[in-house]
């Protein structure tokens, strides 16, 4: 791979380190910032949820917005508006003032990482795609390496409220990078702006998906929430149906008729629902469940992201040596079994056994988000390469919500079926054999693809 197809996507990732740190400090301190807030850890997961919906809601919009201003410009503006919210998370005194900062962080970031990978996108050949998707997450992944131990000691030792200032360095240094070494990419003729689809979809996904979230939390009453969720669903139908009408949908529907991509939202959905309640339910296990300080948590979680780190760089002979088909098949099959393996931690459980599995686990994931994000576009045409960056980005924020949600919920209810808490120790296992369960069928839906899915993507590039 040409030097300048690493440089790029190593620029683009500083502002993915910023938002993968973010989001890795945040589940580790989650059970004391509930404390110091005086709130349910179980309600915290609005803390989570919010930004990620918030990703949801303005992400469409990414594309043409790239598209119409230049992508260079986008992008920095958006590391300013992520940086705005981390200070408001910062000076947050409140569960609400904390889930505000949050939605406001989750507005720069719903335009900072699709347009960011819109720019590697296009700004490197395809057949150099893979690695230059594998070098744009190499730094990214370092948030899951340091974030848990980051979190961990800044929460035990410090204030929790330090996580959030540590983004500002970062976002000064990738706005200062961006304006020096990004190309200004933008399309000459952009495609017309698709507000009544906006209108439609963003308001029709904040209001089910907020209902989901707060099904069972007594935040709010019976008959608004069935309003949410009703009021939600209607306006999503009703996007459905105008995007299959217009030219230019702000989230084009007709990119599933591409098995690739089709795949990668199918099967793609029920891996990352699984596996993306997993950062969400372990922190809460060790510290509400075992005991440990976050400190001690962030101490044994870390792994999963230094085993993500290590696969960036097996993950290209991998699936040179067996495809994408072989892979993300096999591969989704064996990442259930480590979903499901914190199940059978207990206290007394050895650390370093702990470990290792987590390690493997994390090379797991990665290889198939890896596989993932690259096959996406894989029969891709370069001018819907924004439209499909955009529905892409979209869906991966949507499930790693429904994830998080479903593993709340299914804590609550066993916790009430059992008669205890949402947060003991006997309600975990039941709720990893659900997401695992999730997991394993996205193993079948990948089998469905081309055995020669994705073979353009393959060849190898020339250094």
């Amino acid at each position: 791979m040409a030097a300048d197809a690493r440089i790029l996507p190593l620029i683009i990732a500083t502002a993915l380190l910023m938002e993968n740190i973010d989001s890795a400090v945040l589940s580790t301190s989650l059970p004391q910032i509930a404390r110091d807030l005086g709130s349910d850890p179980i309600h915290l997961k609005l803390v989570l949820t919010t930004y990620l919906l918030a990703l949801a809601i303005f992400i469409p919009a990414s594309g043409w917005a790239a598209d119409r201003f230049g992508a260079r410009r986008i992008f920095r503006w958006a590391i300013v508006v992520f940086a705005l919210g981390s200070i408001a998370c910062g000076m947050s005194t409140s569960l609400w003032e904390l889930v505000a900062a949050r939605a406001l962080q989750g507005i720069g970031g719903s335009m900072m990482t699709p347009v960011g990978r819109l720019i590697v996108l296009r700004g490197v050949p395809r057949e150099g795609l893979v690695g230059a998707l594998a070098w744009l997450t190499v730094p990214a992944l370092m948030g899951p390496v340091i974030g848990p131990l980051l979190g961990g000691y800044i929460t035990t030792y410090w204030d929790w409220r330090w996580i959030f200032w540590i983004n500002i360095p970062i976002a000064l240094l990738g706005v200062g990078l961006a304006g020096r070494f990004v190309p200004d990419l933008r399309e000459a003729a952009p495609r017309q702006f698709d507000a009544r689809g906006f209108l439609l979809l963003g308001p029709g996904l904040a209001g089910f998906l907020t209902g989901v979230t707060l099904l069972g939390l007594n935040l709010a009453s019976a008959p608004m929430v069935a309003l949410l969720l009703l009021g939600g669903a209607g306006l999503t139908f009703a996007y459905i149906w105008h995007a299959l009408r217009v030219a230019s949908p702000l989230v084009d529907l007709r990119l599933l008729a591409l098995p690739t991509f089709r795949s990668t939202i199918t099967a793609g959905t029920l891996f990352r629902i699984g596996v993306g309640a997993s950062p969400f339910l372990l922190p809460l296990m060790l510290q509400l469940g075992f005991g440990l300080t976050p400190f001690q948590s962030g101490g044994l979680t870390f792994v999963s992201g230094l085993g993500a780190m290590v696969m960036k760089f097996l993950a290209r002979p991998l699936l040179r040596r067996f495809g994408f088909r072989r892979v993300l098949g096999v591969n989704a099959a064996i990442a259930a079994g480590f979903v499901l393996a914190p199940a059978f931690f207990t206290p007394f459980t050895p650390w370093q056994a702990m470990m290792l599995v987590l390690f493997v686990g994390g090379l797991s994931r990665s290889l198939q988000f890896t596989a993932i994000n690259a096959i996406a576009y894989a029969d891709v045409t370069a001018e819907r390469l924004s439209s499909a960056t955009s529905f892409s980005s979209v869906m991966q924020q949507l499930t790693g919500t429904i994830g998080i949600t479903l593993a709340a919920m299914m804590l609550e209810a066993t916790g009430a079926w059992r008669g205890v808490s949402a947060t003991d120790l006997g309600n975990f296992p039941a709720v990893y054999a659900v997401i695992a369960t999730m997991t394993l069928i996205s193993a079948v839906a990948f089998w469905r693809l081309s055995p020669t899915a994705g073979a353009n993507m393959l060849r190898k590039a020339v250094d």
